[in-house]
């Protein structure tokens, strides 16, 4: 099975994989408040994910998700991590990992799973963004509303 032999090979390489994300993580604007956070935490919440995929696929429910990364969005709030930038780092790591089975999967038996694995990348892509700068949208509203109440100034009409 595939899926099977992938999920193996991402587990395998946890570490390179997590270690590899670091530098991104310092890097990106879009997740420059991560630099508030150790480099060690950042990577060690990398390698979990990686390391645990298939239990996290294949064993844990929905709830289990839920209790994970509510207490890592608490979290990452208590550091002063804007949730734009939050989210961005989940999309980072889901990139990297997609971004490494491509480099992976190079063998002429794999090209039909090469293209499907694009059409998925391209749709991931998208909703990324859409995640990242609803976020920031959400962001730049609260704290418009914010300054209103701070300066008593009646904030103007958005269409």
């Amino acid at each position: 099975m595939i899926a099977r032999k992938l999920i193996d090979l991402i587990e395998k390489n946890s570490g390179p994989l997590a270690h590899g994300l670091l530098g991104t993580f310092r890097t990106t604007e879009k997740m420059a408040d991560l630099s508030k956070i150790p480099a060690q935490e950042l990577e060690t919440r990398a390698f979990e994910v990686y390391r645990n995929l298939s239990d996290w696929l294949l064993n844990r429910t929905e709830e289990d998700i839920e209790r994970r990364y509510v207490e890592i969005g608490r979290r990452r709030a208590q550091q002063g991590v804007a949730l734009s930038h939050l989210l961005w780092a989940l999309i980072a790591v889901k990139r990297h990992l997609w971004d490494f089975l491509n480099r992976e999967i190079t063998t002429d038996q794999m090209l039909e799973l090469q293209q499907e694995m694009e059409l998925i990348r391209m749709v991931d892509r998208f909703f990324d963004l859409a995640l990242y700068y609803a976020a920031r949208g959400y962001e730049r509203e609260l704290a418009l509303q914010e300054a209103v109440r701070a300066h008593g100034v009646a904030a103007p009409m958005r269409g």
